[in-house]
């Protein structure tokens, strides 16, 4: 039989941390590129990315990207709608999707494994076969306002976020993650009297941290980068996001470097949003445990 000594035990851990180390490295350095290259004039940066030099700060550095960055396209806007709609969907998704999920797991009703078919089915239809037919639809629908009854979502935040709330990967998760909790707390719940929102809102969701961080990165990643359709449903710079402001920087001549200033402006809510998420997620972890 081998022995493992504190010797072995020490290399296999270095070896392990070195590995995961350098996997690091490898995600860093396309964000290292990023930003060092919004600091280059565009000469130097386009000479600097047959090397190593396009990591480095080195050479004539300054903020001149991202003041022209600003002056060519109004990216705060850009950040704050962005922000919003994501953040709206994301909250309201985890709401709506969580509530169903409940449902078809703790609530006996007829054809919920008909109904959650459907919805998983639809997770093979690709987004550009609805697309026209969703525009027309949004085009034409009532809304009551603060200024009274509108026809037509176009240009607006609610075509941006109501469209997107529920989707079938979301409730997935939920109903993979209920259907693991053991099922003696909710019949002892029920047992004490308890209603089903109150299971729901003091039993269940405090035990869904991992799931529910888990569908806010996913969600936050398809929404933040959504492209498509705020390019057909937005004309109004007002209610752009990021993606399709990053078309201003491709009109007329390519500045690459306010291109890196401008990606490396969007990708702070990004990496705050993941480091938010990732903090919640271990607490959640560690704080979380039933005992059957």
């Amino acid at each position: 039989m081998a022995v493992v000594t504190a010797d072995n035990r020490g290399l296999r851990l270095f070896t392990r941390y070195l590995v995961l180390v350098l996997i690091g490295i490898i995600f860093v350095f396309p964000l290292l590129f990023m930003t060092m290259s919004s600091l280059k004039p565009e000469a130097q940066l386009l000479a600097d990315t047959s090397s190593l030099r396009a990591f480095l700060p080195v050479g004539d550095l300054g903020f001149d990207n991202y003041q022209d960055a600003f002056q060519r396209a109004p990216v705060l806007t850009f950040v704050i709608n962005s922000v919003f709609v994501t953040g709206a969907t994301v909250l309201l998704s985890l709401l709506i999707c969580s509530l169903a999920a409940f449902s078809f797991v703790f609530l006996e009703w007829k054809g919920r494994g008909l109904v959650l078919s459907i919805i998983l089915a639809t997770l093979i239809i690709p987004f550009e076969t609805i697309a026209i037919p969703l525009l027309l639809m949004v085009s034409k629908l009532p809304w009551v306002g603060l200024s009274g009854l509108e026809i037509g979502w176009l240009n607006t935040y609610r075509v941006q976020i109501i469209p997107w709330i529920a989707d079938g990967l979301t409730i997935f998760l939920f109903v993979q993650f209920f259907k693991d909790l053991p099922r003696e707390l909710i019949e002892a719940s029920r047992v004490v009297g308890a209603s089903w929102w109150q299971i729901y809102r003091r039993v269940v969701m405090p035990l869904s941290g991992p799931v529910l961080a888990t569908a806010a990165i996913l969600k936050f990643l398809v929404m933040y980068n959504q492209y498509l359709w705020p390019l057909i449903v937005v004309q109004q710079e007002s209610v752009r996001p990021v993606m399709v402001g990053l078309g201003y920087f491709f009109q007329l001549n390519t500045a690459w470097g306010e291109i890196m200033a401008y990606l490396t402006v969007i990708t702070l809510p990004v990496l705050g949003f993941y480091l938010v998420l990732q903090r919640a997620f271990i607490a959640s972890i560690a704080s979380t445990g039933v005992k059957g």
